[in-house]
């Protein structure tokens, strides 16, 4: 190779490619610095509420954390795209030349990546219309699975959300998968518990339940848990030889089952000279959900 040859190449070295490097380095350290201070802004949430001496996450506390996630998902995507301009722009080639193979190209994404497209406006949605955060209990019906994704949300961006479930196992779920959700954490829950007394044990059971009620907002460990005092609905169900009775209390945001074990413990012993042990208080399920439908394509044309 003769030497003008080696000194041209020596030269772009030393112009364009030292700027292709820097700018390179550049990328990949403001990549970082950008999951550093996502890192500390919800390192700083997470202590905010820690001395705010809450049991349950704030609402707003829950939209902050998704909302600097998707936020540092955004930046890192754009530090991207800037830098590969700027090193396509030192490679010599003009942007110009770049449009029509641009347009295929994107023609031919927007057919192959219409699901990756869907989750990120799913996404999107979701972050901001608050369906559910970080903490949150909830059920997410997916398309195409028969059983619901159950567990704490623990990560939202713009694409995916992942919830660990109560086995410990972690769940990644597609956000324009998503064709329903029931938030169990949202502002407020309510336990529900069915208590089965026999019919001749009716009137003494209804007084000893409401006296409990009384009782327990007056626990102050219980009380921390409860929005209002339990309420005796009164019979929910008559039978030939057993009547149920029900009780609600309504409870801060993923403390319901919490509430309803200890209730259900409490109403065993309260009525156990009337025949009713622990196995027969059942725990009906909570109620205050809410549910809601993820945006969803024609495509899918279900209404959730």
């Amino acid at each position: 190779m003769s030497n003008p040859t080696w000194a041209s190449i020596l030269s772009w070295l030393g112009t364009q490619g030292i700027q292709i490097l820097l700018i390179v380095i550049g990328s990949i350290l403001l990549a970082r610095l950008a999951g550093f201070v996502s890192r500390r802004v919800t390192r700083s949430i997470a202590q905010g509420e820690e001395n705010r001496d809450s049991l349950v996450q704030s609402e707003t506390a829950k939209h902050r954390y998704a909302v600097a996630q998707v936020i540092t998902y955004v930046v890192v995507a754009l530090i991207v795209v800037v830098a590969a301009v700027g090193v396509v722009d030192r490679l010599g080639i003009s942007l110009t030349t770049l449009v029509a193979p641009a347009t295929v190209l994107g023609a031919a994404l927007g057919f192959g990546a219409q699901r990756v497209v869907q989750d990120f406006l799913a996404g999107f949605f979701v972050v901001t219309e608050r369906h559910y955060g970080y903490g949150d209990v909830v059920t997410i019906w997916v398309t195409g699975c028969s059983e619901p994704a159950e567990g704490t949300v623990e990560d939202v961006t713009l694409r995916i959300t992942r919830v660990r479930t109560a086995d410990g196992e972690v769940v990644t779920v597609p956000n324009g998968q998503i064709v329903k959700t029931i938030n169990r954490s949202k502002d407020w829950a309510r336990a529900v518990v069915d208590v089965p007394v026999r019919n001749q044990y009716i009137v003494p059971a209804t007084h000893s339940l409401h006296r409990l009620c009384d009782d327990i907002i007056h626990d102050q460990q219980f009380r921390d848990l409860l929005l209002d005092k339990p309420t005796v609905i009164g019979v929910e169900e008559i039978g030939a030889e057993e009547t149920v009775l029900r009780i609600v209390a309504r409870s801060l945001p993923g403390k319901q089952f919490e509430v309803s074990r200890e209730l259900r413990v409490r109403v065993a012993h309260c009525l156990a000279g009337l025949g009713v042990d622990s196995d027969q208080v059942q725990a009906v399920g909570t109620s205050g959900e809410l549910s809601t439908s993820a945006p969803q394509s024609e495509e899918k044309g279900e209404d959730a």
